[in-house]
């Protein structure tokens, strides 16, 4: 990983914060997956762009994809 510093104001700061905790994710953790969502995918892998979007909160769910994506079983 590359490390690099970004300036921000007091109240983008707070709020990017109190997001990251309600997510249980870190600041740094936060930002890397907002930058996902704005910067374009490679060609070769255009799915990638919605990689680690989905929580469930469920430890199994990727033996259940359908009900974690669609709600329901398929």
């Amino acid at each position: 990983m590359i490390r690099t510093q970004i300036s921000l104001s007091r109240d983008d700061y707070a709020a990017a914060k109190r997001e990251a905790a309600r997510l249980g994710i870190s600041l740094a953790e936060l930002l890397r997956r907002s930058l996902r969502t704005t910067l374009p995918a490679g060609e070769e892998k255009p799915w990638m762009k919605y990689a680690g979007m989905v929580e469930s909160g469920d430890p199994d769910s990727s033996q259940n994809i359908d009900d974690v994506v669609y709600d329901h079983k398929g």
